[in-house]
């Protein structure tokens, strides 16, 4: 790939536009930046606006098409572990960064890349307010039918959600209110989970009196 064209990518807008160069066999295994080079003109000047696309997410992208992974020069001074994997997420800022990385990876079609970055959100230790901010971003941003992403984190609040939303109960109720289907969602779970428990207290008080009903006519 080192001897293919080099490509500019324009990424952001504003202020934080930023111009990012890649070899063009490598962005060629997205489908979707195939299809943006196909409408340039110029072959001498391979130029591609992404004016909604987030830098960072983007420029993780290129680092995992060049490296086979990504990271964040964010590192634990005391263990120099990167990606904050030995720190608490407290703003869920390390959460919406791979987050950004897996939606730009369903964009332009790139699967591995998805399951990298799910990969790497599930090693964030997070607090309420990381995981309030993170599961927005999610429903915001993801399909309905994404269960990768989305089921986990509809699971994580339909099983802790009683516990953790007192340490941000404002910014819950905000979340419920504004993302009317994270709160079907969590509240499908919890009433599943006390259905089924429901039924197997149904199920075992049943086979109780089932086995008392045999051992009358035994004894009969």
């Amino acid at each position: 790939f080192l001897t293919s064209p080099i490509v500019q990518l324009v990424v952001g807008q504003g202020e934080g536009q930023t111009i990012l160069t890649a070899h063009k066999t490598l962005l060629t295994e997205s489908p979707y930046l195939v299809q943006e080079l196909e409408r340039v003109k110029d072959e001498t000047n391979l130029r591609i606006e992404l004016p909604e696309e987030s830098v960072d997410a983007f420029g993780s992208f290129l680092q995992y098409q060049y490296t086979g992974d990504y990271t964040y020069q964010q590192k634990d001074t005391a263990s120099g572990e990167e990606d904050g994997a030995s720190d608490i997420d407290q703003s869920g800022d390390q959460l919406l960064r791979h987050a950004r990385v897996y939606t730009l990876a369903e964009k332009l079609g790139m699967p591995s890349l998805k399951t990298l970055a799910h990969s790497k959100i599930h090693r964030i230790n997070s607090t309420a307010r990381g995981e309030i901010a993170y599961a927005r971003y999610v429903y915001r941003n993801t399909p309905v039918d994404d269960v990768i992403i989305r089921k986990p984190v509809a699971a994580f609040w339909s099983s802790r959600s009683h516990v953790l939303r007192h340490e941000a109960e404002e910014d819950f109720r905000s979340l419920c209110l504004d993302v009317p289907e994270f709160s079907y969602d969590v509240l499908n779970l919890v009433l599943d989970a006390k259905e089924k428990k429901a039924q197997h207290q149904a199920d075992g008080e049943s086979g109780i009196r089932g086995s008392a009903r045999k051992r009358l006519r035994t004894g009969i």
